[in-house]
């Protein structure tokens, strides 16, 4: 029993209840010096990228009478006035309810397109299986400005120009590709046996995809669903291109409402991109896990 007990002691455990797995406990890392620059320059970066945000933030909630006369590089003369006055000059309801009618059908048509799309180009072999996912991936190769004056002759030959619909169909275009690639790979590392026990069981081809694979696509299809969601958000290139009617732009363009004739309030504009970037990062929050989940999916996979 001491001989045992000794054994125990100089292999550090204590009766098996050390706090490693095995009641070992873990090793310290040890600081070295490269490991100290490295968190100081990742410090640096991070500051250095906050910083534009926090003083936007900051001059949203200080007066442009304030810092007329003492300079923005002061303290004082906050006020919530700028988010109350840019929400009515703005007039972001409008721009809000315009942006959610583009936004949503957009990212759900691009999702279930391109899920559709990889279920049959990674669980299924046929000849052009290779090419067709080429195909989709090269799509996002081409420069969306190329095809501005074809895109733009041809709504207003169909009578798409200056509606809702020409924004919709164009960005569920080009973003179908990126998604396609995406989810095709994820698809390709789920077991096959899957779909052949639902065939076996009678499960057809859409019952495959609806009931089977998509639910295990959760994952890469919220963080597809972020970064739809913000890339469609954020567009203002297509609206000017495909819309002249001002009340059906989107909020992105509600800043241009904001700028005076003769000068322009900062902390008014500050304030207004504060409103306009708010429901990307409500959004981005709220898929928070899903979304690093999504980036990482495969990592471990060898």
């Amino acid at each position: 029993m001491s001989t045992s007990t000794d054994l125990d002691r100089s292999s550090g455990t204590t009766g098996g209840t050390g706090r490693g797995g095995g009641g070992q406990e873990r090793p310290r890392r040890r600081t070295t010096p490269g490991r100290v620059v490295l968190y100081v320059a990742l410090a640096v970066v991070s500051l250095v990228w906050l910083f534009p945000v926090l003083w936007a933030v900051m001059t949203s909630f200080r007066s442009y009478e304030f810092t007329a006369v003492n300079g923005y590089v002061s303290f004082g003369g906050y006020t919530f006035d700028n988010y109350i006055n840019a929400w009515s000059q703005g007039n972001f309801s409008q721009y809000f309810l315009n942006t959610l009618i583009i936004v949503v059908p957009s990212v759900l048509a691009t999702l279930a397109l391109a899920s559709m799309a990889a279920f049959v180009l990674a669980r299924f072999s046929w000849k052009l299986n290779i090419a067709m996912l080429v195909f989709f991936t090269a799509a996002n190769l081409l420069p969306q400005q190329s095809l501005l004056v074809p895109l733009y002759r041809f709504y207003l030959f169909v009578g798409l120009y200056d509606t809702y619909w020409a924004l919709i169909i164009t960005h569920v275009a080009f973003q179908m590709g990126f998604c396609t690639f995406v989810l095709s790979n994820y698809m390709k590392t789920l077991p096959k046996e899957l779909g052949e026990a639902a065939f076996v069981d009678g499960a057809g081809v859409w019952r495959q995809y609806w009931q089977i694979v998509l639910p295990l696509c959760r994952p890469p299809l919220a963080a597809l669903a972020t970064l739809q969601v913000t890339w469609v958000y954020n567009d203002f290139f297509w609206a000017v291109a495909f819309l002249s009617t001002g009340d059906k732009f989107p909020v992105t363009s509600a800043l241009q409402n904001l700028r005076g004739q003769f000068f322009i309030d900062y902390n008014l504009v500050s304030a207004g991109s504060v409103i306009v970037a708010i429901p990307t990062l409500v959004v981005f929050f709220a898929l928070q896990r899903h979304f690093v989940s999504g980036l990482t999916l495969g990592a471990n996979k060898g």
